[in-house]
C-alpha cells in the first residue's frame, strides 16, 4: 500500500515512453485482503490518478468508492461485478465522475485494466460493452479490424484486431498513445511485445507496427496524453 504521507509518482512524466511487459510485473497487496496490483503509472497515494492491473482472489471483494476522477476498465480474466451487474472477461465498463459502486468477484476471481481519475468532467456516459457481442468494423489497413469502445473530444478508445503478418503506416500520435496486448504479439521497430505487454507513447511519438505469425489483439487509446503533459 503507498504510503499515506507522500504522493507516488510512478512513470508519471508524460513526455517518456514506457514500456512494461508480463516478465517485469510487479503485484503488491492493496488495502483490501485478496486484492492485489500492478501499477503501471501513478500520480497519487491511494486516491489518485492511475493505470493498474488489478487481481482478485476468488470470492474476495473491494470498499465501496466513489469515482471522483471516474473509472474505466476492461475485464481480462474471470468474472467482475459489483451492484451493478457481473461484467464477465472482454468487458468494457465507463463510470462517470460521481458514480460508486462497491465491487466484488466470486469464485473464478477476476483480473482487470483499470484506468483512474482519467476523466474529462463533461465525459458523462457509463458504459457496460460486452465486447464479444458487439461487430467488428474495417481498418484502414487490410488485416486489420477495429471495435470502437469510447469517443470524447479528442480521446478515442477501440480494441483493435490484427491478422497474422500485418503492417501499418508509420504514424505520429497527436495526443499519445496508449497500448495493452490482450493477444497474441505486437510489434513494432523499436521491440517485440507479447500478451500483457503496456505501452505508453507521448504526444507526437511515431512508429511502425506490425504482426508476425500469430497475429494481435490490442486495447488501445489515443489522444489522451496531450493535456496531461502540459499539466504535469
Amino acid at each position: 500500500m503507498p504510503n499515506s504521507n507522500k504522493t507516488t509518482r510512478l512513470n508519471a512524466d508524460f513526455d517518456q515512453r514506457v514500456v512494461i511487459k508480463p516478465d517485469e510485473y510487479q503485484w503488491v497487496s492493496s488495502p483490501m485482503p485478496g486484492v492485489e496490483r500492478m501499477m503501471l503509472d501513478r500520480v497519487g497515494d491511494e486516491v489518485a490518478r492511475a493505470t493498474t492491473l488489478v487481481r482478485y482472489a476468488p470470492n474476495s471483494k473491494f470498499s465501496a468508492h466513489t469515482h471522483s476522477g471516474g473509472e474505466e476498465f476492461l475485464v481480462l480474466e474471470g468474472v467482475f461485478a459489483d451492484e451493478n451487474g457481473q461484467y464477465a472477461q472482454g468487458s468494457y465498463v465507463r463510470n462517470p465522475i460521481g458514480t460508486f459502486h462497491t465491487p466484488k468477484v466470486g469464485s473464478e476471481g477476476a483480473t482487470i485494466f483499470v484506468k483512474l481519475h482519467q476523466f474529462d468532467e463533461h465525459d458523462v456516459t457509463q458504459k457496460a460493452i460486452d465486447t464479444h457481442a458487439q461487430p467488428w468494423l474495417p481498418g484502414s489497413v487490410a488485416g486489420l479490424k477495429v471495435m470502437p469502445l469510447h469517443e470524447f473530444k479528442g480521446e478515442h478508445v477501440a480494441l483493435v484486431k490484427w491478422d497474422p503478418n500485418t503492417q501499418f503506416n508509420p504514424h505520429k500520435h497527436w495526443g499519445g498513445e496508449e497500448i495493452l496486448v490482450l493477444e497474441g504479439t505486437f510489434y513494432d521497430e523499436y521491440d517485440v511485445y507479447p500478451k500483457g505487454s503496456w505501452l505508453r507513447s507521448p504526444h507526437l511519438s511515431q512508429h511502425t507496427p506490425y504482426t508476425k505469425d500469430d497475429g494481435a489483439l490490442i486495447y488501445v487509446k489515443v489522444g489522451h496524453l496531450f493535456n496531461l503533459l502540459q499539466d504535469h
